[in-house]
């Protein structure tokens, strides 16, 4: 089954890093992904520009949509980048959750939908666009 594992990072842990302490993060970040690739549970990953790049439309009922600068929530947790597993179950994925290189931040591990069990005869997969 696969999950998807939203990574919410501690905006305070990238403020003041040296050059090298970057360095040492993305390289822990690495060996995680390369982790996951070596175990076949790796579908997909990619980290996300810093929430002020983002833009959000509000979809009204009546079409007239509204597009704004900026991330839909303006909390202190923001969506900072995701890894999509194929793993055997929750107890699976929560355990590569728990391995994420991200001191102080959060990982939201959702299932993705099953869409032949909810009726769709089409459903939103790499597979179905190769």
């Amino acid at each position: 089954m696969k999950y998807l594992l939203a990574l919410y990072p501690d905006p305070s842990s990238m403020t003041g890093r040296t050059q090298e302490e970057a360095q040492a993060a993305m390289t822990a970040w690495d060996a995680y992904t390369q982790e996951t690739k070596d175990a076949g549970v790796f579908e997909a990953g990619e980290g996300l520009q810093s929430p002020d790049t983002a833009t959000t439309i509000d979809l009204q009922p009546g079409g007239d949509h509204i597009v704004t600068d900026g991330p839909f929530a303006e909390t202190r947790e923001q969506l900072g980048g995701f890894y999509m597993l194929d793993c055997s179950d929750l107890d699976d994925a929560l355990a590569w959750a728990r391995k994420i290189p991200m001191p102080g931040g959060k990982v939201e591990v959702r299932p993705v939908m099953d869409y032949e069990s909810v009726g769709s005869t089409q459903h939103n997969s790499a597979e179905a666009v190769q």
